[in-house]
């Protein structure tokens, strides 16, 4: 299948998605956060990035803006339950940065697949 580059700075939600990817077919490197996700970026393409929003160093905006700037062509899914303000807000703001998709927490694991298949296609 592909290579998924999954990012969250709660390590439950990551080892989630990464056993959730990973049922499904999929190679998964993790990150905790931008930083780390962009260096993971560089050293190993991917296919798909589903990044969190909301996570310190660096968020999911700065993230996706960057993706797209060194891989336009390489889909994000974004993740947010929202901290303090509704998911809702984030995930539209992160549209707008250029998100393919976005889901908010708690998802289920059908949206999920359904986005990634989505996103390969």
């Amino acid at each position: 299948m592909a290579t998924i580059l999954a990012v969250d700075d709660d390590p439950q939600v990551r080892d989630l998605l990464d056993t959730l990817l990973t049922e499904a077919g999929h190679q998964v490197v993790t990150a905790a956060d931008g930083k780390e996700a962009m260096a993971r970026f560089r050293a190993q393409p991917v296919a798909v990035v589903v990044a969190d929003i909301l996570m310190p160093e660096q968020d999911g905006f700065e993230t996706i803006q960057q993706l797209h700037r060194i891989a336009p062509r390489v889909p994000v899914i974004a993740i947010s339950g929202g901290g303090h303000n509704p998911a809702a807000l984030y995930l539209k703001t992160a549209t707008l940065f250029g998100a393919f998709r976005t889901l908010e927490k708690p998802f289920p694991r059908t949206a999920l697949l359904a986005a990634v298949r989505d996103a390969l296609a």
